[in-house]
């Protein structure tokens, strides 16, 4: 027949009584079995408290993570074309070369070859323009080393020191980032 828990606990209660009566030298008095169900529901509550504390954190690694994969995803879309652009930014340069030799042509026969160039330019830098392309030019203003390399320094006493004086290549940017430093000239007093 089985006992319940009310039972056992009562046997072992006498059992305790019966040794100190006898005697019994035992040195480490045996638990309630109410104190010992407390104390490991204590031990539990603790175990359970800090195994919240470590899903928490997990979780809040978890969305740190998403959040820096999505800006990294981000930014490669957004700057998917980089590569691509930047190779294309010597033929705008060679246009602009060609624009202007032909231009200081008297010969009729490049007039009409330069007509075509100039189309052919300007539609090449509305697409570049369509992507986010811009043209680094900041003659007058105070010199930016993030977007500019200063080539040449002269001195002018009537211009502000560190002024862009003169764009010697256009340097272009993508968006919010330099993909090539202009090279200009500047003002140094």
């Amino acid at each position: 027949m089985k006992k319940t828990k009310q039972e056992k606990t009562e046997e072992v209660l006498q059992e305790q009584e019966l040794k100190m009566e006898n005697g019994s030298k035992e040195t480490t008095p045996a638990l309630d079995p109410l104190q010992e169900l407390t104390e490991k529901v204590v031990q539990l509550e603790q175990e359970k408290e800090g195994l919240i504390e470590q899903v928490k954190y997990s979780q809040a690694e978890l969305v740190s993570y998403r959040m820096r994969k999505d800006e990294e995803t981000a930014n490669l879309l957004k700057y998917a074309s980089q590569d691509l652009i930047s190779e294309l930014i010597p033929l705008i340069d060679n246009f602009e070369s060609a624009i202007k030799l032909a231009s200081k042509s008297d010969n009729p026969e490049v007039s009409k070859y330069l007509t075509g160039f100039q189309m052919m330019y300007t539609s090449f830098v509305d697409i570049l323009k369509k992507y986010g392309v811009e043209e680094i030019n900041r003659v007058g203003e105070v010199f930016d080393s993030k977007l500019e390399q200063a080539m040449v320094a002269e001195n002018h006493p009537d211009q502000p020191d560190e002024v862009v004086l003169e764009v010697l290549q256009k340097g272009y940017k993508l968006k919010d980032r330099v993909i090539r430093p202009a090279s200009v000239k500047i003002n140094q007093i």
